[in-house]
């Protein structure tokens, strides 16, 4: 079994071939941190706007060696938020029309992969969060009556339509939320960022910010003075000099099994290649790979101290375990099947749990990130709205409730890492404790008071 080498997206496609560093000091109209979905969605959609402007991406790694290549392909049109914590700040025609804007980015991705020939396996699909005690069903019905009232699409089916569709060991049902698709997600960014360098943005790879501020980003390799900074840098903010509090760095991890037989497909099903997740309160998520594998991917140990990220992806012994015996639980018929790959990523956590754009017109400077694992489609939205913010432009999506939205920042160490070790305990008590009957956990429901989600 491989562990890490970034993640198995990679190992499908092969690592790209290494683009070139800065080379010394120089001048753009845009600086863009972070060569990830959201920088280069907001570079595409300058672009898109402004043809003539002058565009620098920089990445201490490589475009797309972060979350972007490493999640698990799910643009599901959904992102994290709370209706109650947005309708706070604003109104109820704002809040919806976030819901459709956020909802709209499955098609407008699809669309741009279209018209760059970007091949990134996309499937149209629905999303099964499946539940397989009393307690989880009543969660995947009370999230169903929740999604009704704001005119969400979904519906709540019962074992039998479940099985018809994927075959999960002791599922009662499923909350299915429709209009999702699957992707793999390095072949995306892959993609994306040809795309963009096909429009003249540059993006210069091992290339590390040591430090940016109104009109200059500081690097090893020399410094880029621009009117306009954009940082999307999610995961990896705390890193950055004063944001080590912005977001927490969350820890999410994959495992990859091997090609299954046609047998084990038919006892399965799977055949829409669903997005696959489950109503357990450390949950997991899953997809069907392009070549026929169940790629399964859940929290293991969810926070590192201080917020340190993993070395390209490895990831520990103990999260594979994990992993496994969830596969194994919702897949009994898997035990023995071989795992080929697993590793990890990181992924933004802010304080209240919910996604913001940020950009200030006095300094220049904009940032966007916090999605919580849902960036696939979160970053579109993200990248489209920061390109139009920094231009200056008024559209739909420059007013929604998201924008320069203001969240407090984590507490200091050891609270953090008590807090989310804490969190995860509590989930994992309250998991057990429905699946020997009980009803919705009060333990979780605690947890996640005292965390902000």
């Amino acid at each position: 079994m491989r562990n890490g080498d970034v993640s198995f997206w990679y190992a499908d496609i092969g690592l790209p071939a290494p683009r070139a560093p800065l080379d010394g000091d120089l001048a753009a109209d845009v600086c863009i941190i972070g060569a990830g979905y959201t920088g280069l969605w907001a570079a595409w959609y300058l672009k898109a706007l402004d043809p003539g402007l002058n565009i620098v991406v920089l990445d201490r790694e490589f475009a797309g060696f972060g979350a972007s290549g490493r999640n698990g392909g799910w643009l599901s049109g959904e992102f994290a938020w709370s209706r109650e914590k947005y309708l706070a700040g604003s109104s109820r025609t704002a809040v919806q029309a976030m819901i459709g804007a956020m909802k709209a980015t499955v098609q407008e991705v699809i669309a741009v992969c279209e018209a760059e020939g970007i091949e990134a396996d996309i499937i149209r699909t629905d999303e099964l969060k499946v539940a397989v005690n009393a307690a989880q069903m009543a969660r995947a019905r009370a999230v169903q009556a929740v999604r009704a009232g704001w005119g969400e699409a979904s519906e709540v089916i019962g074992a039998g339509a479940l099985a018809g569709r994927l075959r999960v060991a002791g599922a009662l049902g499923a909350l299915v939320i429709p209009g999702c698709a699957r992707v793999q997600p390095a072949k995306l960014v892959r993609g994306l960022a040809r795309a963009v360098e096909a429009r003249g943005v540059r993006i210069y790879e091992g290339t590390a910010v040591l430090s940016y501020g109104p009109g200059a980003v500081v690097t090893d390799r020399g410094v880029v003075k621009a009117p306009v900074i954009l940082r999307g840098t999610e995961g990896f903010t705390a890193g950055l000099p004063g944001l080590e509090r912005e977001w927490l760095a969350m820890n999410s991890a994959q495992v990859v099994t091997e090609v299954l037989s046609d047998g084990l497909w038919e006892q399965i099903g799977w055949s829409g290649a669903e997005l696959m997740g489950d109503e357990a309160h450390g949950y997991c998520y899953a997809q069907r790979t392009r070549e026929g594998r169940i790629a399964m991917g859940g929290r293991g140990v969810p926070y590192r101290y201080g917020s340190a990220t993993d070395i390209r992806g490895a990831t520990q012994a103990a999260t594979v375990r994990q992993l496994v015996a969830i596969l194994h639980r919702h897949f009994p018929m898997l035990r023995g099947v071989g795992i080929d790959h697993a590793w990890c990523g990181t992924l933004a956590v802010p304080r209240d749990w919910c996604a913001t754009v940020g950009f200030d017109a006095a300094t220049g400077l904009g940032f966007a990130g916090g999605y919580v694992g849902v960036g696939v489609s979160t970053s579109n939205l993200a990248g489209r709205t920061l390109a139009e913010l920094a231009l200056g432009r008024v559209t739909e999506r420059t007013g929604l409730p998201w924008v320069n939205r203001a969240v407090r920042r984590w507490e200091g160490e050891p609270w953090r890492w008590l807090g989310v070790q804490g969190m995860y305990r509590a989930f994992g008590i309250a998991d057990r404790m429905e699946d020997r009957g009980g009803g919705d956990s009060w333990i979780a429901k605690g947890a996640n008071w005292v965390m902000g989600r």
